[in-house]
């Protein structure tokens, strides 16, 4: 599958429907970025069941900032419309492929389980 350009017009929809999305912050002028995006890239090839998308930071600057990036290339991964991944930094071929297994194995009741129990906590501390 290929990568999605995404945009603040169909980010939304493009999570809804995905039980998984990719998502790779990035820039023209980076480096690093541009060293990921053939990884990233050939991960969209071998997972054809998950959603791969690039946001451009220079084009997409307010859905970047609603996301609060600050450095690139940020990946996060949503699964079940839950973020369930961010971080920044450049990720080597391996390294992605792991992470990706990782994130499918996870057992989404237990993430929403504890994100409740997390959001309780908050709530009686205030």
């Amino acid at each position: 599958m290929a990568t999605i350009k995404m945009t603040k017009d169909n980010i939304d929809e493009t999570i809804k429907n995905n039980n998984m999305v990719l998502i790779d912050f990035w820039a023209e002028w980076c480096g690093p970025c541009r060293t990921f995006g053939p990884i990233f890239e050939q991960a969209s090839e071998k997972y054809p069941d998950i959603a791969f998308a690039k946001v451009d930071t220079e084009a997409e600057r307010e859905l970047a900032s609603s996301f609060q990036i600050r450095s690139i290339p940020t990946l996060m991964i949503f699964r079940e419309q839950v973020i369930i991944f961010s971080q920044p930094g450049m990720l080597p071929e391996e390294a992605l492929v792991e992470l990706i297994e990782k994130a499918q194995a996870l057992d989404m009741d237990a993430v929403r389980a504890e994100i409740t129990k997390q959001q309780t906590e908050q709530q009686q501390q205030q």
